[in-house]
């Protein structure tokens, strides 16, 4: 299906607030196989409201509505639905009743939060048991899901509620669609583009590039008239953009390189020690945000000081001496100190000047030595990356990754 997503809020147009939610809600649509054509972003005007609303309607097969649905002054989004589409508001006993029962002995404001419980006529609760219920409205056949502005609370009524309500509410039996993400790291999106630019010829392929920090990622979604056309389109789809993105494919979907990573480490029954200078912890986040990581990574080494680098990975001083601390010589020191103290067999170190100061002719800014110890296998590269500091470091911190995704 294809729909369009609101956010409304005064917080999130004066930059106040970041608005994740839409983001959150369009990756899970996407996912579960329908396109979002439009996002938009509206303050807490009822007019602006009411019109972003009427015009989705008319364009698409449903629509997310997200903030506004709170108990205070500001939150107009009901007041706005009401007014738009000709739907005075209802008084939702049942939410009533759930209010006072809440607040009974409680210090709460009864006669605003009440207000929590008049929704446009039509309007069918989500889940009246949750902290913000969130409501359905169905205009001219077309689904309106209105949920809080709350992260927490709409992504619970979006995966629970939402995404299984439009799984069966398809307008279209006509078409069946198969989809995945592709994620690259390594190669510019320019170059992703002349490798898969003939396939976007065939009418019933889409292919879409999306630049995401320091990585690629190719969306893949592919049109059939019944499930067997979809899944023979799809299969030989999904073999040439694999056959053609090669090395620098490293996952598909909801995988990140450190997930991959721990995967292959899982497999081969290793584990992973890192060393750190210039990504400052920003490797070790990475690889802990990972569920499970736990199982796979011993732990890291933050040494920004030579005498730190000397004193907890045992590099010695004649190297910083000789060759400086941004050097492949002090790389390889790093990850087999790390190797040696967290006892591994796959290590890797990074060092590097991740500026804005600190450059020199032979080494400037964005000069990053990695070492890497596989068993006792020991390499090191040197790459210059361009961009800012957190950019230096963002993608340091994936290339190390990346370093061990290819030795493993």
């Amino acid at each position: 299906m294809i729909g369009e997503i609101i956010a409304i809020g005064d917080e999130l147009t004066s930059g106040r607030i970041i608005n994740t939610t839409s983001g959150f809600a369009a990756r899970q649509l996407f996912a579960a196989g329908h396109e979002i054509v439009a996002m938009h972003t509206i303050g807490d005007t009822p007019a602006l409201i009411g019109e972003a609303l009427k015009r989705a309607i008319r364009r698409a097969d449903f629509v997310i509505v997200t903030g506004g649905l709170g108990a205070t002054s500001d939150d107009l989004t009901n007041e706005a639905v009401s007014k738009a589409l000709n739907r005075p508001p209802t008084l939702h006993r049942g939410i009533l009743n759930k209010i006072r029962a809440r607040l009974r002995g409680g210090t709460g404001d009864q006669a605003l939060l009440e207000k929590l419980a008049w929704l446009p006529q039509g309007a069918e609760v989500l889940n009246a048991e949750s902290r913000m219920a969130g409501y359905l409205l169905v205009d001219d056949a077309t689904p309106i899901f209105f949920l809080p502005g709350v992260p927490a609370q709409m992504k619970e009524l979006m995966v629970e509620h939402v995404l299984p309500c439009l799984a069966g509410w398809s307008t279209d039996k006509r078409h069946h669609f198969r989809q995945r993400v592709y994620r690259t790291f390594g190669l510019g999106e320019n170059m992703i583009n002349e490798y898969l630019r003939h396939m976007e010829k065939t009418p019933q392929l889409k292919i879409g590039y999306y630049p995401v920090d320091s990585e690629v990622h190719v969306s893949l979604t592919v049109t059939g008239r019944d499930a067997g056309e979809a899944d023979a389109l799809f299969a030989e789809a999904d073999s040439t953009i694999t056959a053609l993105l090669g090395g620098f494919l490293y996952g598909c979907d909801q995988e990140t390189l450190a997930s991959v990573v721990g995967s292959l480490l899982l497999q081969q029954n290793r584990w992973l020690g890192v060393a750190e200078s210039c990504t400052g912890g920003l490797l070790a986040g990475k690889i802990t945000e990972t569920a499970g990581s736990s199982q796979w990574f011993a732990g890291g080494v933050v040494a920004y000081s030579n005498f730190l680098k000397e004193q907890l990975l045992d590099v010695d001083s004649s190297l910083l001496a000789e060759h400086g601390a941004v050097s492949a010589p002090v790389a390889r020191a790093m990850a087999e100190g790390i190797q040696r103290r967290a006892g591994v067999e796959v290590a890797i170190g990074v060092t590097g000047i991740a500026g804005p100061s600190g450059g020199t002719d032979k080494k400037p800014v964005g000069t990053v030595f990695f070492g890497l110890c596989i068993g006792s296998t020991v390499t090191d590269q040197q790459y210059t990356f361009s961009g800012n500091r957190r950019e230096i470091q963002e993608i340091s911190a994936q290339t190390a990754l990346d370093l061990v995704r290819r030795a493993l």
